[in-house]
């Protein structure tokens, strides 16, 4: 099974569930900036839950089936066509050969996520096909889709008509929304930063600037002051660790971060919260933090995961 790419005008690459263990090496993970939808798309589409999709964000995007197959489509910010019918995201859909699929940015969310049945064949690099941009490699050709790009699909793991008109019911969405409250666990250089700076951080509301991409939402609001002049020898960092330079506007580490960095880091978001956070619309969302545990971060990531696990709803077909 396949599609081919006949337009894009935003920003589309290949990502599975990211490139793990290299991080020592300086290599960064990359993988999905929305880790529900991306599993989501997968599971609706019968597929293991690290195979290989198609990420979609900044701009609509149009594909031809060249054969009969299966795909999926979940996220937050885009209307799907397919052939000559509106359908609904969150669900998966028998599509037939010459068949177009249009997916077209809409102004909310930020990424969407096709998967077909099967996952995307892409060669792996250091065990992982996500397309890393700024290293050129992974995906295909270590760059974002282009117009007259081929994909093509592993061997389903059902018969298509088994894999189609699935859906994930409405209970097991996260809380998507432009109004957001996320989970962070403080530090590990809280005492980096004054007191009212703590205060201001877990109290004012904040956007993403337009100056953001997979490597880093940069946070627009209230400027947060270090106690003294900081100098930190660079440290490891992962996706949602939240740094502050000398300007004082935060910025949030995304899925294609540095491995390391050497800025005070006031709070790292929970995990179950990061596709919310990742669907944030520049200048448009609004952003507050709260406090949470460990604990707490890793049973409401666990909830996430069941919810997801138990809500296929499957064709009655």
């Amino acid at each position: 099974m396949s599609l081919e790419v006949i337009e894009a005008n935003g920003l589309a690459t290949i990502q599975d569930a990211g490139r793990i263990d290299w991080r020592r090496f300086g290599v960064p993970t990359s993988g999905p900036m929305d880790m529900f939808a991306f599993r989501a798309a997968n599971a609706l589409a019968g597929n293991t839950a690290t195979s290989a999709v198609i990420e979609i964000g900044l701009g609509d995007i149009i594909f031809r089936a060249l054969r009969d197959c299966v795909i999926s489509i979940a996220g937050v910010g885009y209307a799907l066509s397919i052939y000559i019918w509106d359908f609904p995201l969150w669900s998966s859909y028998y599509v037939r050969s010459g068949w177009t699929i249009r997916l077209n940015k809409l102004d909310t969310g930020m990424w969407a996520y096709l998967a077909i049945a099967g996952g995307v064949q892409a060669q792996p690099i250091l065990g992982s096909r996500s397309t890393y941009l700024r290293g050129h490699f992974g995906g295909l050709n270590g760059t974002q889709l282009q117009v007259g790009d081929i994909l093509r699909s592993e061997t389903p793991s059902r018969s298509l008509n088994e894999l189609a008109a699935r859906s994930l019911s409405a209970e097991a969405l996260p809380a998507y929304s432009d109004n957001l409250v996320v989970d962070v666990i403080l530090g590990p250089q809280e005492k980096y930063f004054t007191n009212e700076s703590m205060s201001t951080f877990m109290e004012q509301e904040y956007s993403v600037s337009a100056i953001s991409d997979r490597m880093g939402y940069r946070l627009e609001g209230a400027k947060l002051t270090h106690r003294n002049k900081v100098e930190l020898i660079s440290e490891g960092m992962a996706m949602g660790t939240i740094q502050v330079p000398s300007s004082g506007q935060p910025i949030v580490m995304m899925a294609d971060c540095p491995t390391t960095g050497g800025y005070p880091k006031i709070a790292t978001i929970a995990s179950a919260d990061l596709p919310l956070f990742a669907q944030c619309v520049p200048n448009k969302s609004r952003i507050r933090f709260q406090e949470t545990s460990v604990a707490k971060a890793q049973k409401k990531y666990r909830m996430l995961i069941n919810k997801l696990n138990e809500g296929i709803v499957e064709s009655d077909s």
